[in-house]
């Protein structure tokens, strides 16, 4: 596809209009991704105290699904709002939305109203990362929107890194309720900034139609799997009547999806999306990119906990050579591509190098040093960094600006639907494996302390076990995620035969508009 400059673009473009607002217009961006993706990861260590304080630890999934659920099913409805009416006022109502939500989670007497203050924020959240990506490339060109997704992939790591950290400084000093104050004044100084420095486009179509049927089947399809995905294995079992009914309705209401949208007017998911090469090529391997991002995020942490006798806090920090790496590698990849044009080659080899990531984790074991997991998990590190922000370069530099909101919050969707997949996968995967192994291993429970069992050991509790049952618990673990990492590896060399297959257009140098 040939991207044009038009007249009515050129405004928007860095070498015509300020560079100066240009950096002012990415600062406020970037501050609304670090809201959203801090907000993904400041609660993990909070979470146990937080539904204890409530009395809802039965709750608890629903903290985490409700603002998944609500996020991943508004992703494609701010893409296609945001191509048809304009992005600027779907952003600010995203932030409102999520900052709303913040004060109902921060203010919640019980787990019914924090559940319901989770729902809003993913309501807004859905919008955060898809309108800064899609706000991104309407005031910047392909060719030079590089540097900045690499900034992006930043903020990723960075948030990663300080999300577990802030949540437990949270918890064990001013309160958990701070893991939801904070995104307060991040959010006024969000909306402030996109209020008063976003100067975009506005699109009035002469009426406007939306695809409500495509909407309602899409959430029903999407709620379906996540569900089927979380509750898999762990709530119930994969052949109960529950999750047998869980899949047949994702399959029934996917079918009706499609069915919808080759009639709907302007189809929220436009099938024609797919009838582009570089689109359904990275987009599937972005799903399988999430798979194995969120399969190792997700329970590492409690392999160092568990393993090695790593303290909570601890444990977030040990993640940072594979956030630091991430950093790093995103921001010269960006770099170089602003700089060459060139980028088909870097996404292959970084899921190559994902794959590589895996193995190596895949030979870790109660014996092997803490620097040696380290840098396993920086070889992940460089590969996450040198494709994920890449493959979304590729599809917006595939489709006019009118459609770029669309095409983006597609493939974000998807690759949620992927990082949800290999969350759950794998952590039904390891505590199935990880029941029976203690099941079969450990002696009686009276030989534990009083009050406890298989289902409640706690790393302090581990750690002070006689030598002989620690031993047994964390062969345990150990032979219960560990292997998962080889099987996901597969998956990294699938995604870079797919990409090999990329069509590399040239990127554009200036906006269309049309």
């Amino acid at each position: 596809m040939t991207i044009t400059a038009r007249s009515e673009s050129s405004e928007m473009s860095p070498a015509a209009g300020s560079r100066r607002s240009v950096v002012f217009v990415f600062l406020a961006l970037i501050l609304t991704m670090l809201l959203a993706s801090l907000n993904q990861t400041v609660l993990s260590t909070a979470l146990p105290t937080m539904v204890g304080e409530l009395n809802g630890v039965d709750q608890m999934l629903w903290v985490m699904t409700a603002f998944i659920l609500a996020s991943t099913i508004m992703m494609p409805v701010y893409g296609k709002l945001g191509d048809l009416i304009g992005r600027k006022g779907l952003f600010l109502t995203a932030i409102s939305l999520f900052t709303v939500g913040s004060v109902i989670g921060g203010l919640a007497p019980d787990m019914g109203w924090l559940i319901a203050g989770r729902v809003v924020q993913g309501l807004g959240g859905g919008g955060l990362m898809i309108m800064s990506q899609a706000i991104i490339a309407d005031i910047i060109p392909a060719r030079q929107r590089g540097r900045y997704m690499g900034v992006i992939g930043a903020v990723f790591a960075v948030s990663s890194v300080a999300g577990p950290l802030l949540g437990g400084w949270f918890t064990e000093g001013i309160g958990w309720r701070w893991a939801f104050w904070i995104n307060i004044p991040l959010g006024l100084l969000a909306l402030a900034a996109a209020a008063f420095l976003l100067r975009l486009p506005k699109r009035r179509p002469e009426r406007l139609r939306v695809d409500v049927w495509g909407m309602a089947f899409m959430a029903i399809a999407a709620t379906c799997l996540i569900l089927t995905s979380t509750w898999g294995g762990s709530q119930y079992d994969w052949d109960s009547p529950v999750i047998i009914g869980l899949i047949v309705g994702t399959v029934v209401a996917s079918v009706l999806f499609v069915l919808v949208e080759r009639r709907a007017a302007e189809p929220i998911v436009p099938l024609h999306l797919f009838r582009d090469r570089n689109f359904n090529l990275t987009t599937v391997a972005g799903l399988l990119t999430g798979v194995m991002m969120f399969g190792t995020l997700g329970y590492m942490p409690t392999y160092l906990q568990m393993v090695t006798g790593a303290e909570a806090t601890a444990a977030g920090l040990l993640m940072t050579p594979m956030m630091g790496a991430l950093l790093l590698t995103s921001i010269v990849t960006g770099q170089f591509v602003s700089r060459t044009g060139r980028y088909k080659w870097i996404p292959v080899a970084g899921s190559v190098v994902i794959a590589a990531g895996l193995v190596l984790l895949s030979t870790i074991g109660p014996a092997t040093p803490v620097w040696v997991i380290c840098a396993h998990l920086a070889v992940i590190g460089v590969g996450l960094g040198t494709s994920m922000q890449l493959l979304v370069l590729i599809v917006q530099n595939s489709f006019p600006a009118s459609q770029v909101g669309t095409a983006t919050a597609a493939n974000n969707f998807f690759r949620q639907i992927g990082a949800s997949l290999g969350s759950a996968v794998v952590g039904s995967l390891f505590t199935v494996r990880l029941m029976d192994f203690l099941v079969q291993r450990l002696p009686a429970e009276a030989a534990l302390p009083a009050g406890s069992g298989r289902s409640s050991l706690t790393p302090e509790l581990v750690q002070n076990l006689p030598d002989a049952l620690r031993q047994i618990v964390i062969d345990a673990y150990n032979e219960a995620l560990v292997p998962l990492f080889l099987v996901m590896a597969p998956l990294g060399i699938v995604a870079a035969a797919l990409l090999v297959f990329v069509k590399e257009k040239p990127l554009a140098t200036t906006i269309d508009r049309g």
